[in-house]
């Protein structure tokens, strides 16, 4: 019986992606960054939609051709249907329509985040194998929260932001610090020759597995402005300082509400996903837990933890497993619960 070929397409935000994948073995995964957005520090989003029209049709075709497969192999098409800005959502969308039409082949439509989960049951060599129920703290610069994996199809949220998601803190933060946009890869880099100790913020002190990062972003906020009244280059002698402060702060925010979740449900599988899982603090700290709590932790590959189309295509794969099809009256949603 031949293993199916999934194509996959995520137009969520500003990067246009298009994976093949045959059962669960990525063939290509093409990602097209829109780099305009750096200009304006931050996505604008009739920007990102105009620009997946260009886009979305030559990086189609070059995953088509990198799995070096003909367009007529493919027997089904999954896309991302939201959460999402929704002119960036339409683009994809449609295109997946259009075309699941002129091959004659099933559509499945794919939440954004439950793409970056199931980026884990990707196929990948030399790969620990995750297993359910498993936590999944899913991470990025939209999202952020804490989700209990039952199966394939049975998710629970047991937690979210309250405000800001992480990676948006992380972009507002470095913002006020003068850095380009996206800020969070720069502040993880300039982390690493920082000294995380020398300046504290406080935490957010929320009951339960809740979250909440505009309290950080505040405290931030009215500290440089502070000391830049005192040094006008306060944040130009301290910044690497600034950034490892920060960085460990959100860091430990995330982490106090998956150990929090841990002892709740006493799963101990626990996996990260989302832009932000490719952390490198959050990353060394998730496998300590393997360590300090006896758990099995799981961190995607770094090309798995930003926005891309593999992701999208194994949920499309599992999915086409499972007969799980939609029909061509599917519309975009930005807003699309788990």
């Amino acid at each position: 019986m031949k293993t199916p070929i999934i194509l996959g397409i995520e137009s969520s935000c500003d990067d246009t992606s298009a994976a093949i994948i045959q059962g669960k073995k990525i063939l290509s995964n093409v990602v097209s960054t829109q780099k305009i957005h750096q200009d304006y520090g931050g996505v604008v989003p009739e920007l990102a939609s105009r620009v997946h029209l260009q886009n979305i049709v030559p990086v189609v075709h070059q995953a088509i051709q990198l799995a070096n497969i003909n367009k007529k192999a493919i027997d089904a098409i999954s896309f991302t249907r939201g959460p999402g800005l929704l002119g960036s959502l339409l683009v994809g969308t449609s295109f997946a329509k259009s075309l699941s039409m002129s091959l004659n082949v099933p559509l499945i439509e794919v939440n954004h985040m439950q793409g970056h989960i199931f980026a884990h049951f990707i196929e990948e060599d030399e790969k620990k194998n995750i297993c359910f129920p498993f936590l999944c703290l899913t991470v990025s610069g939209g999202h952020t929260q804490i989700v209990k994996v039952n199966d394939y199809f049975d998710m629970e949220v047991l937690g979210e932001t309250l405000d800001d998601a992480a990676g948006e803190a992380f972009d507002k933060i470095g913002k006020l610090m003068g850095l380009e946009y996206p800020a969070g890869p720069m502040i993880d880099n300039l982390s690493q020759i920082g000294n995380k100790d020398k300046f504290k913020f406080p935490l957010p002190k929320l009951k339960g597995i809740k979250f909440s990062f505009s309290g950080i972003k505040t405290s931030v906020l009215y500290f440089i402005q502070k000391e830049v009244e005192k040094n006008p280059n306060f944040i130009k002698d301290n910044l690497e300082d600034l950034c490892a402060s920060v960085q460990k702060t959100i860091i430990s925010a995330l982490l106090d509400k998956i150990k929090l979740a841990i002892k709740i449900t006493g799963i101990k599988n626990v996996a990260i996903a989302g832009g932000v899982s490719a952390n490198s603090e959050l990353r060394r700290e998730i496998i300590k837990l393997e360590s300090d709590l006896n758990c099995k932790t799981f961190i995607p590959k770094f090309e798995y933890t930003t926005d891309n189309a593999a992701m999208i295509a194994v949920v499309g794969s599992i999915k086409y497993e499972h007969h799980k099809f939609s029909d061509l009256k599917t519309v975009a949603t930005a807003r699309y619960k788990i």
